[in-house]
C-alpha cells in the first residue's frame, strides 16, 4: 500500500498559511487579490516541482497532470486554496497539498498508474469577493459561461475577468477540456459532527442545496427622536424582521434547513436617524430540493407582508443558487471502504457548506472525504484539526486515487 509522509503535509500546510497571514493563525487570500496570485506562484511551482504538466484555464482554474501508463481520462482531486477574508489554514488548502502529496509518494516509490492523476485548484470557491461561489468549478462544469464569469465583480467593481488579466491567471486552456475519470475531494468538515461524536472519518453523500439572495430595502430617512412609529419607514426594521423571521423559520422547519442573514449594511448608518436603505443578503439551505424551495417562497412571503405594513420598496437580485446533488453511491461506498480498511471510524453524512465536488457531479462521479474540524470551527482564525486527522484523511484519499486510477 502506498504510505504518505505526513510531515511533507503539515510543513506545505504551514508554508502556505504565511501567504496572507493574518492574527490569530489563519489567511487571508481573497480570490484574484495580490495574496492569491502569492498563493498561487507557490502552490504552482510545487506542482512543477513534482513533475507535473501544469495547465490553467480560461478562468484561472490550475491543474497539474501526472502521466499515466495509458493515455486515458485522469483520476482528479483538489479542492481550493482562496480563502475568506478571515479564513483558517485548512479550508481548501489541506485538499489541494494532500493531492500533491500522493503524487509524491507514487514518485518516491516509482509507481505509474495505469490512469494519468490531476490535481487541481479551482477560482474564487469562496464567493467571498465574487458571486457565485464555486465559480471556477461551475465554468469547468459548464454550468456558466466564461463572458457571464468574466462580468462578476466585486464591490470595488473590479471585474473577474480584469483580475484574471492582472494577476497573470487567465490561462489559454478552455476550461472543461479535460474531463474527468473520477473527482475526489477531501476536505476538513467545516462544522461539529465529527468532532462532536469523536468519529475520524466523514463519507460525504451529499452536498446542500444553497439560496443566496440580496435584498435592497428603500424607506425615508427621518428625525428617530420626532418622527411617530406609525409615520416611519423603517428600512432598517425590514432587515430585522427577516434576520428573526429566518431563524424562526429553520427552527420550525427542523431537519437540514438553517438559515442566515450574515450581511447587512444600513444607510445613514446613524443612532439618531430612521435608515433609508438596507442591504441584506439570506443564505438558506437544504438537502431537499422542495423544502429549500418552500423556505425562500415563506421569506419572501414574509418580506413582502412587512414591506407592504412599513411602506417600503424591495428589489432582490439572487447572487447564487444551486440545488442539492447527491454523489456518486458507488465512489461514496468506495470511500467508506477504504476508511474501514484503515480501521477508521466513519459516519455518513451531507455537507452542509458548498464544495467544488458539487460542481464536478455534472462531469464525472464524484465523492467527497471529510476530517474533523476541532469544535466546528472554520472560517474562522482558530479553524484546526489535529495532525492525526489529516495524516489519516489523506491517507484514504491516496489508496482511493491510486485505486481508482488503476481501475
Amino acid at each position: 500500500m502506498l504510505r504518505l509522509d505526513d510531515r511533507h503535509l503539515l510543513g506545505a500546510l504551514d508554508e502556505l498559511a504565511a501567504v496572507g497571514a493574518i492574527d490569530g493563525g489563519g489567511c487571508a487570500r481573497l480570490a484574484l487579490t495580490d495574496e492569491d496570485k502569492a498563493g498561487r506562484d507557490l502552490v504552482v511551482g510545487w506542482m512543477k516541482g513534482l513533475g507535473l504538466d501544469v495547465r490553467v484555464d480560461a478562468i484561472g482554474n490550475v491543474i497539474g497532470l501526472r502521466a499515466g501508463r495509458e493515455t486515458l481520462t485522469p483520476v482528479m482531486t483538489g479542492s481550493h486554496i482562496d480563502t475568506v477574508r478571515t479564513g483558517g489554514r485548512y479550508d481548501g488548502n489541506y485538499g489541494v497539498l494532500a493531492g500533491l502529496e500522493v503524487v509524491r509518494a507514487l514518485n518516491e516509490a516509482n509507481i505509474v498508474t495505469r490512469r494519468p492523476i490531476a490535481v487541481a485548484f479551482f477560482t474564487n470557491e469562496e464567493g467571498a469577493r465574487f458571486q457565485p461561489d464555486m465559480l471556477g468549478s461551475l465554468v469547468y462544469a459548464g454550468g456558466l459561461g466564461l463572458n457571464e464569469a468574466y462580468a462578476a465583480a466585486d464591490k470595488e467593481d473590479r471585474s473577474v475577468g480584469d483580475e484574471l488579466r492582472r494577476i497573470g491567471y487567465l490561462g489559454p486552456v478552455a476550461p472543461g477540456a479535460l474531463k474527468p475519470h473520477a473527482f475526489v475531494e477531501l476536505h476538513i468538515e467545516q462544522g461539529p459532527i465529527l468532532d462532536g461524536e469523536k468519529v475520524q472519518i466523514g463519507v460525504v453523500e451529499s452536498v446542500q442545496g444553497i439560496s443566496w439572495i440580496e435584498y435592497t430595502v428603500t424607506g425615508v430617512s427621518n428625525h428617530a427622536g420626532t418622527t411617530p412609529m406609525r409615520l416611519r419607514r423603517d428600512a432598517g426594521y425590514l432587515a430585522a424582521s427577516v434576520n428573526v423571521f429566518a431563524r424562526k423559520l429553520a427552527w420550525e422547519m427542523g431537519g437540514n434547513q438553517v438559515a442566515t442573514v450574515g450581511a447587512l449594511v444600513l444607510r445613514p448608518n446613524l443612532i439618531n436617524v430612521v435608515p433609508n436603505r438596507a442591504v441584506f443578503a439570506v443564505d438558506l439551505r437544504n438537502t431537499d430540493e422542495a423544502k429549500l424551495k418552500e423556505a425562500e417562497a415563506r421569506v419572501a412571503a414574509h418580506i413582502a407582508e412587512v414591506a407592504n405594513a412599513e411602506r417600503v420598496e424591495v428589489a432582490a437580485e439572487v447572487l447564487a443558487r444551486f440545488e442539492p446533488v447527491i454523489f456518486d453511491r458507488g465512489l461514496v461506498d468506495r470511500v467508506e471502504h477504504h476508511a474501514k480498511a484503515l480501521a477508521l471510524s466513519t459516519r455518513r453524512m451531507p455537507s452542509g457548506a458548498g464544495h467544488d465536488a458539487q460542481m464536478m457531479q455534472r462531469l464525472c462521479p464524484t465523492a467527497m472525504i471529510f476530517v474533523p474540524s476541532v469544535d466546528g470551527l472554520s472560517h474562522n482564525v482558530k479553524e484546526h484539526t489535529e495532525a492525526a486527522d489529516l495524516a489519516a484523511g489523506a491517507q484514504v484519499l491516496a489508496n482511493l486515487i491510486v485505486e481508482l486510477a488503476e481501475a
